[in-house]
């Protein structure tokens, strides 16, 4: 009998080779040109916080300014109660972040590995509320909050926003790839639900809890809307409020209005480049099965 030839993987030409470094040469100019366009705002923005306002609108730009006015980071703090801004923020951002990690992943964890009837039904229906704008229904949460007497209280943002449709489902999707086999050795082992969600839910779904958590972080630290409905008195609001307060009583001072900027942007970088490493992964991982 005669050997039937294995198939060869056909070999590149140098021509070929030449045209599929050029087409990734060219992918990365591509990508490298966005990238530029996309940071070249925030390059702007840094460079005029450290200049006098004559300095900001000069042409052509100047980006690395000669002598730099690192005074504007400190009276910024002088000129607005920054910090008092500052401390809102932060507070109602990380209750509302905690309280959706916490929400979210076990309404999830319910959806995911629990059976009950109409499940999938009642799933669809909070899914769907993602498709309802919140300007919809923005003023009867108003009427609700005012009767219960939360209105110009942190409360009421923390209530209105320590539940939400897209971290269930993100949170489910995620725990849909872990195999039920896992929790039924769980259950066979003697643990409840509630401890199979604790010590085998919880650890394995940092990813995707690192992906909700800059989300929500984000979402919350910038949130300008909702401040500005509920709360009135100036102790009580936050850093978005604060920055068109300075802007409406300081609108020439651009150098301490982007100097007040950076001062805002800096946690959410900080809380971004902490858990970049995951957010991918999460991502990724969130839609594997469905």
């Amino acid at each position: 009998m005669t050997a039937i030839p294995m198939a060869q993987k056909p070999r590149r030409t140098p021509r070929r080779r030449s045209r599929i470094k050029l087409g990734r040469v060219s992918l990365y100019l591509v990508v490298i040109a966005i990238t530029a366009i996309m940071i070249l705002p925030f390059l702007w923005m840094l460079s005029a916080s450290l200049k006098l306002d004559r300095e900001v609108f000069a042409f052509p730009i100047q980006w690395i300014p000669e002598a730099p006015r690192w005074q504007n980071y400190v009276e910024i703090w002088e000129m607005i109660p920054l910090a008092r801004f500052v401390y809102n923020t932060a507070k109602i951002t990380i209750i509302v972040t905690v309280l959706q990690l916490f929400t979210s992943s076990f309404a999830a964890y319910a959806f995911a590995k629990l059976d009950f009837p109409y499940k999938n039904v009642l799933f669809l229906g909070y899914i769907a509320t993602i498709a309802v704008p919140w300007h919809v229904y923005m003023v009867p949460q108003f009427v609700m909050m005012r009767e219960f007497g939360l209105n110009n209280t942190h409360l009421a943002l923390i209530c209105l926003q320590a539940f939400t449709a897209f971290g269930v489902f993100l949170m489910r999707q995620f725990y849909m790839s872990v195999p039920d086999e896992l929790c039924e050795a769980a259950r066979i082992d003697g643990m409840n639900e509630y401890q199979i969600w604790y010590r085998i839910m919880l650890p394995l779904s940092k990813p995707a809890l690192s992906t909700l958590t800059i989300f929500t972080f984000v979402a919350t630290w910038n949130d300008f809307l909702g401040p500005l409905i509920y709360l009135t008195e100036t102790k009580l609001k936050t850093i978005q409020i604060g920055l068109r307060m300075f802007i409406s009583q300081y609108s020439s001072e651009y150098g301490l209005i982007m100097a007040a900027s950076v001062v805002a942007l800096i946690p959410v970088l900080i809380v971004f480049l902490s858990l970049q490493r995951f957010f991918v992964e999460g991502i990724a991982s969130t839609g594997l099965k469905g």
